[in-house]
């Protein structure tokens, strides 16, 4: 009996809590490799080995999935030319664009599979045991959908200077040139000493709009996802057959929102550079 109360007691102490941050799972080299890392490497397998078969099969005359794939690129670039207004832009942006699209989604898809989240590990000492998950939805994962974030901003930034031109572009931020203009205009315009500083100062909220759009992207994502795993959670805890499928279903629809509202606002975000500061 003693036997059973302790073995009762142990299973009791054995829990797992989604954890706002990913659990390692082993390590290499050193470095520790986390369960949404895993999710995340499985999505790239699977985006690569799917496109690289696709392309295998690439015809003259379109059939089957190629066919498919042909019309969401075109209603894609169609998309995305009601957003920038140019299909040189469009053209330009759409592969990453695309590829963020698709790799958030089929990470947000692998994260409702089953086995994800519930199939793992035990590890800790005697009284403080904890389970852990060899796979978790990766975009539950604050890290990636900030990394994403950051990825997708710094691009904009990029095609920005490249597209306006690096003096132009820094006066979006800093802007020198208003305040360069002050000795000239002083003269005919005495509101100038008032005007142009404000106007300078006005590119300093643009500098905190960017960390904005960083938080936005990151935390947008990394919530919804999140939240739906905490959701799912706890309708399997109440009944682990029936009640979470209407759910599931449900975080299928989400994870597809949240991936092509992300894209569409990185889209917003690189037309936006790219187009000169009077337009």
């Amino acid at each position: 009996m003693n036997n059973v109360s302790n073995s009762e007691n142990t299973t009791q102490e054995i829990q797992h809590e989604n954890t706002l941050y990913a659990e390692p799972v082993f390590e290499v080299a050193g470095f520790s490799v986390t369960n949404a890392f895993l999710n995340s490497t499985a999505t790239l397998i699977i985006l690569v080995v799917f496109f690289i078969f696709i392309g295998k099969k690439m015809k003259q005359i379109p059939k089957g999935v190629q066919n498919v794939f042909e019309i969401v690129l075109e209603e894609s670039l169609k998309l995305a030319d009601s957003i920038t207004g140019d299909r040189k832009k469009s053209s330009k942006f759409l592969p990453l664009v695309l590829a963020l699209f698709l790799f958030i989604l089929i990470n947000n898809w692998l994260g409702l599979l089953p086995g994800v989240g519930t199939i793992g590990f035990i590890e800790g000492h005697e009284g403080n045991k904890m389970f852990v998950p060899f796979f978790r939805g990766g975009t539950a994962d604050l890290n990636l959908t900030l990394a994403l974030a950051l990825i997708s901003v710094v691009v904009s930034h990029i095609l920005g200077v490249i597209s306006v031109g690096a003096w132009t572009y820094l006066n979006r931020f800093l802007n020198f040139k208003v305040l360069m203009e002050i000795p000239k205009k002083f003269k005919k315009d005495p509101t100038v000493l008032f005007v142009n500083p404000i106007q300078a100062m006005v590119g300093l909220l643009e500098i905190v709009a960017e960390f904005a759009k960083i938080a936005s992207l990151s935390f947008r994502l990394f919530g919804n996802i999140f939240a739906g795993e905490v959701l799912l959670a706890s309708m399997m805890a109440i009944a682990a057959f029936f009640l979470p499928l209407p759910f599931v279903f449900m975080e299928i629809f989400v994870g597809f929102i949240q991936a092509l509202v992300f894209a569409i606002l990185v889209l917003v975000f690189m037309s936006m550079s790219t187009t000169s500061h009077e337009h």
